[in-house]
């Protein structure tokens, strides 16, 4: 290979997160490497979200528990269900925010 035929070879290497040996060998071999993702995700605003599910959760539980060992149905408690049901709309949003932050930035190759 001459100089600009192997720093090709390099950058495609590196864009399928290969060593160079490894890259060559597939393509050699005749054979399209399989494409890695590197996944990065905001620890923190999954903490948040993960939270906010458990409390969501035990409230649902408590509501259940409630209905189950004999409790009637008051206003106070549908504002409740309604509030968990709300909430549980808005964690929806926020997490198909961050699945389509995510599918933005990837790219398909081959």
């Amino acid at each position: 290979m001459n100089d600009s035929e192997y720093q090709f070879v390099n950058e495609q290497a590196e864009k399928y997160h290969y060593p160079i040996a490894v890259y060559a060998r597939m393509m050699l071999l005749e054979h399209v490497p399989p494409i890695k993702y590197e996944v990065v995700a905001d620890l923190d605003e999954l903490k948040i979200l993960t939270t906010e599910y458990g409390r969501i959760g035990n409230n649902l539980n408590q509501i259940a528990k409630y209905f189950n060992t004999g409790g009637t149905r008051s206003l106070a408690m549908e504002d409740e269900i309604h509030e968990c049901i709300s909430q549980l709309f808005i964690l929806r949003k926020q997490v198909l925010r961050m699945a389509g932050d995510f599918h933005g930035s990837t790219k398909t190759h081959r």
